[in-house]
Parts: C-alpha cells; sequence; structure tokens
C-alpha cells in the first residue's frame, strides 16, 4: 500500500477535531510510525487508520504544553491567526504569518 501525500505541511497551525487543542506541526510520518502500546490504547471507536499521515504537534491546550501524535483524520486547519505559544516553538521556527510558521534554517557542515 502505498502512503498518500499530506493534506498539512510543517509549520503550520491546526486543531484536533474532536479533542480541545492545537499545535504548530514540526514533523510528518507518512504513515503511522508509533508503538502498539500507543495505539491501542485509543478508544478502539475512536482509533484512526494507521495507513494516513501522522503529525507531530507542539501542542497546548487549556493547561498545558506538550508534543503530541495525531492522524490527518483528526486535524483542521485553525483559522483563528492566533499564535500558538508552546516554549519550544523559538527552537524550531521564526516567525508566524497567517497560520504558518517559518521553519529556522538549520546549517550544518
Amino acid at each position: 500500500m502505498q502512503a498518500r501525500a499530506a493534506k498539512f505541511t510543517i509549520g503550520q497551525v491546526v486543531k484536533h477535531r474532536m479533542f480541545p487543542f492545537r499545535g504548530v506541526i514540526f514533523d510528518v510520518d507518512p504513515e503511522f510510525a508509533n508503538s502498539d502500546e500507543w495505539y491501542d490504547s485509543i478508544p478502539e471507536d475512536i482509533r484512526p487508520a494507521k495507513d494516513q499521515p501522522f503529525y507531530h504537534l507542539l501542542a497546548e491546550n487549556a493547561e498545558a504544553y506538550y508534543v503530541a501524535y495525531v492522524s490527518e483524520q483528526n486535524l483542521l486547519v485553525d483559522a483563528t491567526g492566533e499564535p500558538v505559544n508552546h516554549p519550544q516553538i523559538a527552537e524550531l521556527f521564526d516567525n508566524i504569518d497567517e497560520g504558518q510558521y517559518t521553519p529556522k534554517r538549520i546549517y550544518a557542515h
């Protein structure tokens, strides 16, 4: 089975379809690439398919900042235009423009 193209991009601000959190995408897996234990911990009636892109987010909700791993089917564009306040944003991104963060340039030798 061929992985499909990701709908969202690195630096994009998104929100979860069912749960009250939002975040900025910092990495994308073309299909599920987490542990079976993590996957099995999701209630079966809302467990996403593995054959879709999964996104790593610097996430926030009303109580905390954290890293989230979310299936494409459970993400929506966050149209608020508001920045994400996660403390690690400055490590990976420069500025935000219309809901899209610009990744920092990384120089290697």
